[in-house]
């Protein structure tokens, strides 16, 4: 009995690495979800990685739709470096269940393409990166080399990363790990670290439903099922309100070892035939083939040995839980224990000899490597020996070379001393000359450090001018002429209610909607000319308020802001401001764009900008030898703010603009 629960852990370890998707619960709701991404006017990375996760939703139910989706993913990622490598990895996920040798390639070279992105999500895709590869490497290399990715690799990735869910998904997998190796109390500890995780982070998660059917796979084979029922109930209560959910077939595969554990035999059987029923429906071939074998170890404990080598024999027809030497010695030896108990000796001898050659070939393996190490041992110690006689003779010869060089090196010395004061003086005046080239290159690099210096200060000077010329310019507008025209238009309106003969006259009428438009104008001038928005709220709801000003039919303004921090200085926050304010400007203006995308983030000290419009574009050639004050002081704000400017334009196709401003400096 114990080698029948050897073989039922290690076909639990194949489910759960590989049947594991990490879809949500509720998989209309996902996936309508993702579908509305890509029916709406959405920005083409927010599409990208809307069809990469139907790549995964997809890669165990139709494969056709999966390879689509990656297609389609691939194409929208082009323009974005970071879901242009974050296609690689999907990739990866399309060939998982079927390419092993693909998908392992793909993940290894995603996590060499998402090393060149420091943020939290990357960090966290490469460590499903380095996860996945492992586990299309685990026939090949074991499940030490398993256990060694998880360790060395995705969880200092999982923490680096701050998703603590993913941390709960390795620390489920460590057990699964363990509870392979027969450490039932440390698996049962990780296991219970996952849970507690889950149900503070991710409540109503397919990865808390893992957890708890694990816990299940545990406490079942530690002969523990009061332990294990409770975990299964609350599985239960997760999926039911999702009837259709994929991973049905996994809960009835727990349930039916509950059931075995507590002898209840029956009902194992029943559960094991509704797990084979969905999972030949969800295409889950492996596990479809692990439900015969569940109910192969329910026949063997009710001694129906018939059913049992029946079962069997049709695993080994199908092949797909006998890829490795291991899975089919050990299959073959219960078909040589089921025979003998039908007393069919002969087939029971068959089966045992294809067994024991394959436990000879396991043994020899075991037996080359030690004689491998033997050889190598050897061929070490003769090295050596060749080394010593090699040494011996090395010392008598450089003894000999000794005796015959010391009359040659006292003739030479004179010769030698001469010629060593000869190049001492010639590096002397080589080492001058080189200083004095040196201190020139020193005076022309502190003179452009000054001109450099001078060229900011005078920027600064010129920048903070213009921002206090606008501030008072926007003060007397608002203050002065402002409430002037707000009182005569109320004077006229007044004086015209007074008079009931004027009320109807159309040229007075007029006057004062000119008054009233005159007045909208000014106000619309003074704001352009000093954003109180940024004054009282800070940069990110002024540039928000920006976008919706600017905003009109037929024109929409997608505005995305990601880690904007609220201590940038208020010169630096008003320079910002100005540069999109002028980009806002020139768009409107000049490309007759439908859609706009302003993106703003902020990493330390480093201020990132990034601007598309999908407007009529221009020739960038034409900038080189164009001058204008929009422009000019474009280029000046962020020299200003030792920034960096991209643009790329193409014609009938839009413009994208790039910009990386420093926010450290002192305005």
């Amino acid at each position: 009995m114990k080698k029948i629960y050897l073989i039922l852990i290690y076909l639990l370890i194949t489910l759960s690495t590989f049947a594991q998707q990490q879809i949500p619960l509720n998989e209309k709701r996902h996936l309508d979800s993702l579908e509305k991404v890509l029916r709406t006017n959405s920005p083409d990375s927010a599409k990208a990685n809307a069809n990469f996760s139907l790549v995964e939703y997809w890669k165990f139910k139709d494969t056709v739709k999966s390879k689509m989706y990656l297609l389609r993913g691939k194409q929208l990622a082009e323009k974005y470096p970071y879901f242009k490598a974050l296609a690689i990895f999907y990739e990866g996920q399309y060939y998982f269940n079927g390419n092993t040798v693909k998908a392992a390639a793909a993940f290894k070279k995603a996590e060499a393409a998402l090393s060149a992105f420091q943020t939290p999500k990357a960090y966290g895709k490469r460590s499903a990166a380095w996860f996945n590869y492992a586990l299309m490497c685990k026939d090949a290399k074991g499940y030490e080399f398993v256990t060694r990715i998880i360790l060395e690799k995705a969880l200092p990735l999982a923490e680096k990363s701050g998703d603590k869910v993913m941390l709960a998904h390795f620390y489920t997998q460590l057990s699964t790990l363990l509870m392979n190796n027969y450490q039932f109390a440390k698996a049962a500890i990780y296991n219970q670290k996952a849970i507690e995780l889950l149900k503070n982070e991710d409540p109503h998660s397919t990865n808390l439903l893992f957890a708890y059917l694990n816990g299940v796979s545990i406490y079942c084979y530690d002969e523990k099922p009061e332990k294990a029922k409770p975990l299964l109930q609350k599985a239960k209560a997760l999926l039911i309100p999702y009837p259709e959910s994929v991973n049905y077939p996994l809960y009835y595969y727990n349930e039916a070892l509950y059931y075995t554990t507590i002898k209840a035999f029956d009902q194992a059987l029943a559960s094991a035939e509704k797990g084979k029923v969905l999972s030949k429906r969800y295409n889950q071939r492996q596990l479809y083939q692990q439900f015969f074998f569940r109910q192969y170890d329910v026949y063997v404990r009710q001694r129906a040995y018939t059913k049992a080598l029946v079962i069997l024999l049709d695993i080994v027809k199908d092949g797909t839980l006998m890829t490795t030497i291991n899975d089919r010695a050990t299959i073959y030896g219960e078909l040589a224990k089921t025979s003998k108990n039908l007393n069919d000796y002969k087939a029971a001898y068959s089966w045992m000899n294809k067994y024991q050659i394959l436990i000879d070939s396991i043994h020899q393996d075991q037996t080359l490597v030690k004689i491998n190490e033997l050889e190598t041992k050897y061929r070490t110690a003769k090295n050596q020996q060749k080394i010593a006689a090699l040494q011996a003779q090395n010392k008598q010869s450089a003894l000999k070379a000794k005796n015959e060089h010391l009359y040659n090196w006292l003739l030479g010395i004179g010769c030698l001393s001469l010629l060593i004061t000869l190049t001492l003086v010639i590096l002397n005046a080589n080492n001058n000359r080189k200083l004095s080239v040196q201190k020139e290159i020193n005076y022309q690099q502190q003179l452009r450090d000054l001109e450099q210096k001078q060229q900011l200060k005078v920027t600064k000077a010129m920048l903070d001018g213009e921002e206090h010329e606008r501030e008072r310019v926007a003060r007397d507008l608002h203050d002065g002429l402002g409430g002037m025209l707000a009182g005569v238009k109320i004077g006229l309106s007044g004086w015209s209610n007074n008079n009931s003969d004027l009320s109807e006259d159309k040229g007075l009428n007029r006057i004062i909607g000119q008054l009233d438009s005159s007045v909208s104008e000014l106000r619309r001038i003074a704001r352009n000319l000093l954003p109180e928005t940024l004054l009282k709220f800070g940069l990110e709801v002024a540039l928000k308020d920006l976008c919706e000003f600017y905003m009109r039919d037929g024109l929409h303004i997608d505005f995305q802001a990601f880690q904007i921090q609220k201590d940038i200085p208020l010169s630096v926050q008003l320079n910002i401001y100005r540069i999109v304010q002028e980009l806002m400007s020139n768009a409107v203006k000049h490309a007759r764009a439908s859609n706009i995308m302003l993106q703003c983030s902020q990493n330390d000290h480093v201020f990132f900008i990034t601007f598309e419009d999908d407007g009529r574009g221009f020739d960038t050639a034409v900038l080189e030898n164009k001058k204008g004050m929009g422009l000019d002081n474009l280029k000046n704000r962020i020299t200003f703010l030792k920034g960096k400017f991209e643009l790329k334009s193409v014609l009938s196709e839009g413009t994208i603009i790039n910009i990386e401003l420093n926010t450290s400096v002192d305005g």
